[in-house]
């Protein structure tokens, strides 16, 4: 069944890749992020990009009032928009950390808000969160990506027992990790902090092992999300989670039966 979906972040990466194999497969395909230029090729496709700022509502408001005008509905929303703030719960600018939030959590909420009338209109729908295994464990540098992601899971569950009996299916989608743009955004982020601060050494050594993973085979292609999002459309009754790519289901599992103190004895074994 041809179905309308609506994906935030969609200019790269796991966003970018799901969207074209969704067109493919015959649905329609509106892809809304900030980079519009970068998402011409799903254009050219037979996609539908849409400029949009994840942090303005007037943005947000006019995605949706586009698509319900053209199509009279939204099937399927993958709240996927979101990127990763890394260095010291010291060092970074709390107004920076607002931005993570704002993004990560918020946004998506906002976008979430303004679909959920129509879906439980129609009494038909899924919602797609995306958080990642970083929702499930942590890693030192990444307090304020993985307080984001922590909330996606959170607010998530509760989402999903409110709109259940409006027949509204939300799944969370955990990546591990996958070789998108994520990598760049955090070692951008560390070169900006990183002269001077207190924690040079254990941030030295998460740059290079995001840079080794990078190169070598640390890290799944964004094709197994792609993949994932394609069975999760096509399912009548996903299932409530998708834990997918390198890492996504040890980690989670590890951080779960070690315990706290074993499980921070192995990941500073790695600074």
């Amino acid at each position: 069944m041809k179905k309308i979906i609506l994906i935030t972040g969609a200019s790269s990466g796991m966003g970018k890749e799901a969207a074209k194999s969704l067109i493919q497969k015959g649905h329609t395909v509106y892809t809304a992020a900030r980079r519009i230029d970068q998402m011409q090729d799903l254009k050219n496709m037979g996609g539908y990009p849409i400029r949009m700022d994840i942090i303005k509502e007037e943005d947000i408001q006019n995605v949706v009032d586009t698509i319900i005008r053209r199509e009279g509905r939204i099937d399927v929303l993958w709240n996927n928009a979101g990127f990763g703030l890394y260095g010291s719960v010291e060092d970074v600018p709390l107004e920076e950390a607002r931005k993570q939030m704002e993004v990560n959590v918020f946004g998506m909420a906002a976008m979430t808000q303004k679909v959920i009338p129509y879906m439980r209109k129609a009494r038909s729908g899924t919602i797609i969160n995306t958080s990642s295994m970083g929702g499930k464990m942590y890693f030192p540098m990444g307090a304020w990506y993985h307080a984001s992601k922590h909330a996606v899971e959170g607010l998530s569950d509760c989402l999903r027992l409110e709109l259940k009996s409006f027949n509204i299916k939300v799944v969370v989608l955990e990546p591990g990790f996958i070789a998108t743009e994520f990598g760049s955004v955090l070692l951008d982020n560390f070169s900006k902090i990183s002269k001077g601060s207190a924690y040079g050494n254990m941030m030295d050594k998460i740059a290079k092992g995001t840079a080794d993973a990078a190169k070598g085979n640390g890290s799944s292609k964004p094709d197994v999300i792609a993949e994932a999002i394609v069975k999760i459309v096509n399912s009548n009754n996903p299932k409530t989670r998708y834990k997918v790519g390198k890492y996504s289901v040890m980690m989670p599992w590890l951080r779960v039966y070690l315990g706290d103190r074993l499980f921070d004895k192995i990941v500073m074994s790695q600074m």
